[in-house]
């Protein structure tokens, strides 16, 4: 998806029915049978929870109960610049101490040998959840397929992975962007499925909601941002519309409307609603992050994590 369409804000549905994992836009294909953390104390990635000093045997009580993942979890955060270790370290732990950040959702790609290793150690000491994701880019190129093979290997051989991949993004926008078609696609979402079942990480994909209606899927399925200029929710149905801000000031409205509605995502049905604020700084999309290009924060920006 072209960037000037981003959104400022993309909103994280929670479903607990049973043993439900988080959904992205549409429901997840994947894994359901973790034991999920009955202590929010307790469990990963939760604020309080400190990392341990080996890396546990089974995933069984390692994740948060998704009730608890309403209001703001985190920040969308763009990679192609391929930072460091240790930018990703300082970045991830500024997100996370300073921000209350819980989840960091990556955002287009980096192709450097060993780069998600290098996310998922800055995570584990950051002590953030990754929303990890198979770029596919603007270009029509098959690289993505190079990208997928190479998440598979790493989420397969680093024994951390699986502790802190949430889930896997199959792409951003790949139908809005005509990369792929709707059979090929949903084939490649359920062989992501198969081959990461084991390790328990979940597949999802992010998309703009008049790709799902044109493929027949029911706006109940939908939580998404539109680019009208005026800062609201609006609830029709069972679908929310959120607006998109269209300068600082209106950016700033725009994300403490969200911040004023905890209460009310906490209670939508199916187990609430959290949103990531995309992104987390102008140098890597320009306008959109919280802090600016001299990484000064452009407007306070503390929002709820519980109400």
């Amino acid at each position: 998806m072209a960037s000037n369409y981003l959104s400022l804000a993309y909103l994280l549905l929670l479903a607990v029915s049973g043993n439900a994992i988080p959904i992205v836009d549409i429901p997840i294909i994947g894994s359901t049978n973790i034991s999920l953390a009955n202590s929010a104390a307790s469990c990963f990635p939760a604020l309080g929870f400190s990392m341990p000093s080996w890396v546990p045997s089974s995933t069984n009580g390692w994740w948060c109960d998704p009730s608890t993942e309403y209001a703001f979890v985190g920040f969308s955060y763009e990679v192609t610049e391929c930072q460091s270790k240790e930018t990703l370290k300082r970045e991830f732990k500024d997100i996370r101490n300073k921000f209350s950040g819980r989840y960091v959702r990556l955002y287009g790609a980096c192709d450097r040998a060993g780069f998600y290793d290098d996310v998922i150690d800055a995570a584990w000491e950051a002590t953030v959840g990754v929303h990890a994701l198979i770029w596919f880019g603007f270009d029509n190129s098959p690289i993505w397929q190079t990208r997928r093979n190479q998440l598979f290997l790493t989420l397969h051989t680093n024994p951390k992975a699986k502790f802190v991949t949430r889930l896997v993004q199959f792409g951003s926008e790949p139908l809005y962007d005509d990369v792929l078609d709707v059979g090929t696609l949903a084939s490649q979402v359920w062989a992501a499925k198969a081959n990461l079942q084991n390790l328990g990480i979940p597949v999802t994909i992010s998309e703009m909601a008049s790709e799902f209606l044109g493929a027949g899927l029911k706006r109940s399925q939908l939580v998404y941002p539109t680019r009208e200029r005026q800062e609201d929710i609006h609830v029709g149905g069972s679908s929310l519309v959120f607006s998109q801000p269209t300068n600082v000031g209106n950016e700033a409205d725009y994300f403490n409307l969200l911040d004023s509605k905890c209460e009310f995502f906490k209670t939508v049905a199916g187990g609430g609603v959290g949103w990531f604020a995309h992104i987390y700084a102008d140098g890597q999309e320009p306008g959109y992050g919280i802090y600016d290009v001299y990484w000064r924060e452009k407007f306070w920006f503390r929002p709820r994590t519980r109400c």
